[in-house]
């Protein structure tokens, strides 16, 4: 069995005596909180992949620049494509968000346990929580990376659609581009996910113990704000730290696809992850690694927020229901 967060943890406390919840409804909790939050940010993740595939700077100053603030690229979405566009590679992205939670939660769980039971270290260190987030997520990215490259896919083509639907998408990119086309940027992603998530995991632990410290008055009272409040900070935090990484992936994961993006305005080819960061260093200077950091620094506040905020919580409903058939 595992020890959920009813104690207001994420991840092994072995504190939390008498208050298990299976293994099943961590997966299930991981599951859910992924799916809600994917709805919620979704349009911010679509203008955030058009910030990173765009070759022009990000400004209004650039005549040839089609996007250059959240809010202009948010109406010119709207205007050209609907509203619908804003949740394009929606069923996707749902299915990596379903597979990521479940297992990235699941595996946290079981490695923040094993560590505690196999040696000395406290399952609650800052260090403990950083490496087992990494390699949490580091599983669920071999899990669920060919659904991120379809997402990505949907989420960056423009009208006419390349691809109709997602049966489509996949037969077409295995005919067209074979296997490997659905692990297309996993060097960048793994290397990216790996700190990432630690630091995600780590620093909302601490989060949590330094509210504890400036608000101890505050008690269980507003226990569900503190659970958003922390993992949106811990999200801003990790997602500053490895943004270029991410952003190289998403480069990558559209080579082969340049068709679909004609409209958008200039295209490139890239051999690989160091090829990318070199050709984005020479054309677009130090500043386009960075390219799409505001949506994605909102859509990291709110996403890994809502994301502990749900999983604390459903985690917790789980927890009530048992004591309540007990």
């Amino acid at each position: 069995m595992l020890y959920g967060p009813e104690a207001g943890m994420v991840g092994y406390d072995p504190k939390a005596d008498g208050r298990s919840i299976s293994s099943f409804e961590v997966a299930v909790a991981g599951s859910v909180s992924g799916l809600v939050t994917r709805v919620m940010v979704s349009p911010l993740d679509v203008i955030k992949i058009r910030f990173q595939l765009q070759i022009e700077r990000l400004s209004r100053s650039d005549p040839s620049a089609k996007y250059y603030g959240i809010l202009q690229a948010g109406r010119q979405i709207l205007q050209e494509e609907g509203l619908t566009a804003f949740w394009k590679g929606h069923v996707p992205a749902q299915l990596l968000s379903i597979g990521y939670g479940a297992v990235q939660f699941l595996s946290f769980e079981l490695l923040t346990e094993l560590v505690h039971r196999a040696t000395e270290y406290d399952a609650r260190d800052f260090s403990v929580h950083f490496v087992c987030g990494g390699l949490s997520a580091s599983a669920a990215t071999l899990a669920v990376q060919p659904v991120d490259v379809l997402r990505t896919r949907f989420a960056a083509q423009g009208e006419p659609k390349v691809y109709k639907t997602l049966r489509d998408a996949v037969v077409t990119m295995y005919r067209t581009e074979g296997p490997l086309v659905f692990y297309k940027g996993l060097n960048p992603t793994l290397i990216a996910i790996f700190p990432y998530a630690g630091f995600q995991f780590s620093f909302y632990s601490a989060l949590k113990h330094v509210h504890e410290w400036v608000l101890p008055a505050q008690g269980r009272r507003n226990e569900n704000l503190k659970n958003l409040l922390c993992g949106s900070g811990a999200g801003v935090i990790s997602k500053t730290l490895t943004y270029p990484l991410d952003l190289f992936k998403k480069r990558l994961q559209v080579g082969g696809f340049e068709q679909a993006r004609a409209t958008f305005g200039q295209v490139r080819s890239y051999r690989g992850l160091l090829h990318c960061a070199q050709q984005v260093l020479r054309e677009e200077g130090p500043t386009g690694f960075f390219k799409g950091l505001s949506p994605s620094l909102l859509k990291a506040a709110l996403s890994t927020g809502f994301v502990f905020f749900w999983y604390e919580l459903f985690c917790n409903v789980f927890h009530h229901m048992k004591k309540a058939d007990s």
